[in-house]
């Protein structure tokens, strides 16, 4: 069935105990914006129009003090400043400019860049493109159970390595990386660390100066804010951390991303940041109990089922089920139609923590 007939056949109903179906379960690819994040973001498609870069008139400067506030907000979340968050229109231009910017920037000192084989293709595409460039690049494996053998990635350094980009939380089966111990080994060889922490702000814990991660890729779209926007956080301090930029023309952004800002996505980004600071603790927790009561169930239920990826390092909100000769294609095709009490498409299981 192509694309076109499903999308129209899909309609939002009410089933038992008045649930709206089908229900969505797939929120490691995007979420939906949470009607406190729209309320605020509103007013800066209409009365609050300005630019945030036109700085002598009260249009420009009300948007500015927007912009400035969501950094505020988004530097609260992961323990930086507010003048180390850089907006960008997501987590793939943020690695982008994360890993070419050290790239070109740190040329002189090194070309090498060590990576995991599990990282988004935002990070492996870009890592590959380097290579071309002139880059080498290490792609560590993982364990059976999703995560860096430490001692691989110790191996993995020489006297030409520049940058280590390591994803906070694994997109697919949700596996945590021992960021803090990557970051202590980083620092000891005076390498820069970035995470891609798409999966991880807003649903854990993060703090950069504990964790030792000198830039971090955010998006707002994962963590129930809009899409099209996103943040690079760069590290000010202990070290200096700077970027060559892959967008000219303005120089926006402390000279790193040219182009207009998105205010009313920035202001959305903020918003989700500071409900996740209120909500976290509480959500984290309810989550992980209902994915260990869904886990239970599927597990009592029937027989070989596998999970994937490690069970004590993962996002609260994530199972990531495998079924003996079943294929995941043939899974999809055969329940999306009936997404409740069947294996969710991608089999991806999760809740709205908003």
């Amino acid at each position: 069935m192509s694309t076109k007939a499903k999308a129209a056949a899909w309609e939002v109903r009410e089933g038992p105990n008045g649930i709206k179906l089908p229900i969505y379960m797939d929120n490691h690819a995007t979420t939906p914006v949470d009607p406190r994040v729209l309320e605020e973001m509103m007013p800066y498609f209409a009365d609050r129009f300005g630019n945030a870069a036109s700085r002598n008139h009260a249009f420009g400067w009300v948007a500015e003090e927007a912009v400035e506030t969501a950094r505020e907000r988004i530097a609260k979340l992961i323990g930086a400043t507010s003048k180390e968050i850089i907006f960008t229109s997501g987590a793939t231009e943020s690695n982008n400019l994360a890993i070419k910017g050290v790239a070109e920037m740190y040329r002189e000192k090194g070309n090498h860049i060590i990576t995991a084989v599990t990282e988004h293709k935002a990070v492996l595409d870009t890592c590959k493109r380097l290579e071309k460039y002139g880059c080498r690049v290490t792609y560590l494996p993982v364990e059976k159970d999703g995560l860096l053998d430490l001692d691989d990635l110790k191996r993995a350094f020489d006297d030409k390595t520049i940058l280590v980009t390591v994803m906070a939380a694994n997109n697919e089966i949700g596996v945590l990386q021992p960021m803090e111990e990557i970051g202590q080994l980083c620092r000891e060889r005076g390498v820069i660390l970035h995470s891609d922490a798409t999966q991880a702000v807003g649903k854990m814990p993060v703090d950069v100066n504990q964790q030792g991660i000198d830039l971090m890729s955010i998006s707002a779209h994962k963590m129930y804010g809009p899409k099209g926007v996103g943040a690079l956080y760069v590290r000010r301090r202990n070290p200096r951390v700077q970027l060559a930029p892959v967008i000219d023309g303005g120089g926006h952004e402390r000279g790193m991303r040219s182009g207009t800002l998105n205010v009313p996505g920035i202001v959305g980004l903020g918003k989700a940041c500071a409900i996740a600071t209120d909500d976290m603790p509480k959500e984290a927790c309810h989550l992980a109990g209902l994915r260990n009561r869904l886990k239970d169930k599927i597990v009592a239920r029937l027989d070989q089922v596998y999970i994937n990826g490690s069970m004590e390092h993962r996002l609260p909100g994530n199972l990531n089920i495998s079924f003996a000769y079943v294929e995941g294609e043939s899974l999809l095709f055969t329940t999306w139609r009936c997404p409740v009490d069947r294996p969710a498409p991608r089999q991806h299981w999760s809740r709205p923590t908003c």
